[in-house]
């Protein structure tokens, strides 16, 4: 006898999702209307040149940006029926971002950086055991007390995951997260970036214009003229994945 085990839902669901973004006195089509699943624990490649709305994607998933019509669903919560204090704290609870640039604060040691979202919700001592865990993983135990501007860039980098992972987020955004490495330090954040969500079951989606990483992802989307475009692994084949209006 066989068990029918219910399918788990997507931890992104997105639909009908729309953005124009105002430049001067003219408006700019980013996204058009389009619907997208991803599935927990997928490792999500969303490639396109620079300009063509990578950037702003992500923005909208992590609730930093709202769209202008449609619906991110996030775990089941529609973060863009959310206010602004309201998608922030959903964001700090559920979501980790890494950035090209690091995003480090220059002033805090790397320890510090690590921990300074989880310690606005308390639980220090725990907090910094965590981080302390995570800096071990990035291979950085002896650099806590350091301060960013001794680090290199692919120290800096490896720093923004752990800060990223530091409160367990189901889901995890990379923009360029390797765009302002060299090919070698690149490669070698990429795979620790890649062994620290898959070993936790975490949902990656990252922005890119890096073709090379496209065999190492479960699926890839390409973006192009306000549209995502869904094409196999392989690149065999390409279907498009923008909705219907109505």
């Amino acid at each position: 006898m066989s068990i029918n085990y219910p399918e788990r839902p997507p931890v992104v669901a997105i639909h009908n999702l729309t953005k124009h973004y105002t430049e001067g006195s003219r408006s700019r089509l980013v996204l058009d209307n389009t619907n997208l699943e991803i599935q927990a624990g997928e490792f999500f490649v969303l490639l396109g040149k620079s300009g063509s709305g990578k950037s702003t994607f992500l923005n909208l998933l992590s609730g930093i940006d709202n769209p202008d019509f449609g619906q991110i669903m996030i775990d089941g919560q529609d973060i863009a029926g959310l206010n602004e204090k309201q998608r922030t704290l959903f964001r700090r609870d559920h979501i980790g971002i890494i950035f090209q640039f690091f995003n480090l604060i220059p002033t805090l040691t790397v320890l510090e950086n690590i921990t300074l979202p989880g310690e606005l919700r308390g639980r220090p001592g725990l907090i910094e055991k965590r981080g302390r865990e995570l800096l071990e993983r990035v291979g950085l135990a002896d650099r806590a007390d350091d301060f960013p501007d001794k680090l290199s860039g692919g120290e800096q980098q490896r720093v923004a995951i752990a800060r990223a992972l530091l409160q367990e987020p189901m889901l995890v955004l990379a923009d360029e997260p390797t765009g302002n490495l060299d090919e070698d330090t690149g490669k070698s954040v990429l795979a620790l970036l890649l062994e620290l969500t898959r070993d936790a079951g975490r949902t990656l989606v990252m922005a890119t214009h890096n073709p090379e990483i496209v065999p190492l992802a479960d699926r890839v989307c390409r973006i192009q003229e306000s549209r995502i475009l869904v094409t196999s692994n392989t690149r065999q084949s390409i279907s498009s994945v923008q909705g219907n209006r109505g």
